[in-house]
């Protein structure tokens, strides 16, 4: 997918993106010692309820249950071996939901970091994440999302591998109130990551945070060229422990709030993270409706 194609769909709005994979599926009984993408094998129809649930709820975007689909990730839980089988598998699920959609849903392959840099160069890391890349596409992605990126040296070895692919990217990052990720890079860093490379991202910005209001300081603080767009999909604020459950705070009125901000601030893709229901999103398409 191209900048441009990007464009056409978007028209003169954002695009809106779905919420969260991993407190859902928490939330639908996943334990959680217990890694999400193993659902793609145990539990896919949970998987895709929660992609219908997005969609019905509005959104134009929707990512694959493969954040942590990563040869290392994966072999945390033995599973190493089957990375391109869970990948094809994540994206045929949301494929599959895409194609039934009553309006135009692209799918993009949720692609997150490997909390092993430094200790893989980033050479290594390419080849690490062009293996997840290959069964994403193999999957009928229509792009990749990088989300979570914590070192500029593993989100420039993400977009290597897709480029290799042949795969379009977004790219973002997560960030604290100190306006650093937690491997303290900033948004800037971030930002700079990209630069040479053959293919640009079609969007760059935040995801997670602790919050919209993290999320969209810390995409505000991103140079980008003219074609490349703001992206921003912040979570529903830092979990607080209730009744011996972790919560967020945010409901769908304050993400509707954040997602009206957004919007104003230019972001051309625009959804939500952690935390984040199709209830949330339902409230976050109404607030796009509102501003035709």
């Amino acid at each position: 997918m191209s900048r441009s194609s990007l464009d056409r769909l978007c028209g003169k709005r954002p695009l809106l993106a779905d919420g969260a994979m991993g407190t859902n599926l928490f939330a639908a009984g996943l334990p959680v010692s217990q890694a999400p993408e193993s659902w793609l094998e145990e539990r896919p129809d949970a998987i895709t309820a929660l992609h219908q649930g997005f969609v019905h709820a509005g959104c134009d975007l929707i990512l694959s249950c493969s954040f942590g689909a990563n040869r290392p990730r994966l072999s945390l839980w033995g599973a190493e071996a089957r990375c391109f089988a869970l990948n094809r598998r994540a994206g045929e699920l949301a494929r599959a939901v895409a194609n039934e959609a009553p309006h135009p849903v692209l799918v993009a392959g949720s692609v997150g970091p490997t909390w092993q840099s430094p200790s893989l160069s980033e050479d290594e890391a390419t080849e690490v994440f062009a293996e997840q890349m290959a069964g994403l596409k193999a999957g009928d992605v229509d792009l990749v999302w990088l989300e979570t990126m914590a070192t500029a040296s593993e989100a420039r070895a993400v977009a290597r591998a897709a480029i290799g692919t042949g795969l379009s990217y977004v790219a973002t990052a997560s960030f604290g109130a100190g306006g650093l990720s937690p491997a303290g890079m900033t948004p800037a860093e971030f930002a700079s990551a990209f630069e040479g490379l053959a293919s640009p991202p079609l969007a760059i910005g935040a995801n997670c945070c602790e919050g919209p209001r993290t999320s969209l300081a810390a995409a505000a603080a991103m140079p980008r060229g003219q074609d490349i767009g703001l992206a921003i999909k912040a979570n529903c604020g830092l979990p607080q422990v209730v009744d011996g459950r972790a919560r967020h705070p945010l409901g769908p009125a304050e993400m509707a709030a954040y997602a009206g901000q957004a919007f104003d601030a230019g972001a051309s893709l625009i959804g939500a993270c952690c935390g984040a229901t199709p209830d949330h999103l339902a409230a976050m398409r109404k607030a796009f409706d509102e501003r035709k």
